[in-house]
């Protein structure tokens, strides 16, 4: 298949990224991650290995394209978690104290 990575054009196959991902170790995944046989690599890691050029060259995005037009799975950045409103501690024993009772 080909694509453009990085605006150079890169002839890509299964087999050819499976081959050169072979003996490669898996980094820590932060963002982006792309599943290899079965391991997962961070998705600059794999367009490295693949384009060898420098990881600022190129996006994670248009790694994340051509790995999924190959048959990979990729997986996207998690969503930030939105953290719920903590109570303080007077909330808090509010609380536990119960609602008072109005007549």
């Amino acid at each position: 298949m080909r694509c453009v990575i990085a605006r150079f054009p890169f002839e890509l196959t299964k087999s050819g990224v499976l081959d050169s991902m072979k003996g490669v170790k898996p980094e820590e995944v932060v963002g982006e991650s792309v599943i290899i046989g079965r391991r997962t690599y961070p998705v600059k890691q794999v367009g490295q290995v693949i384009t060898r050029q420098d990881r600022r060259d190129f996006s994670a995005d248009e790694v994340s394209r051509a790995m999924t037009k190959l048959g990979f799975t990729c997986r996207a950045l998690p969503r930030a978690v939105v953290p719920t409103h903590a109570p303080d501690a007077f909330e808090h024993a509010s609380a536990m104290l119960g609602t008072p009772v109005t007549s």
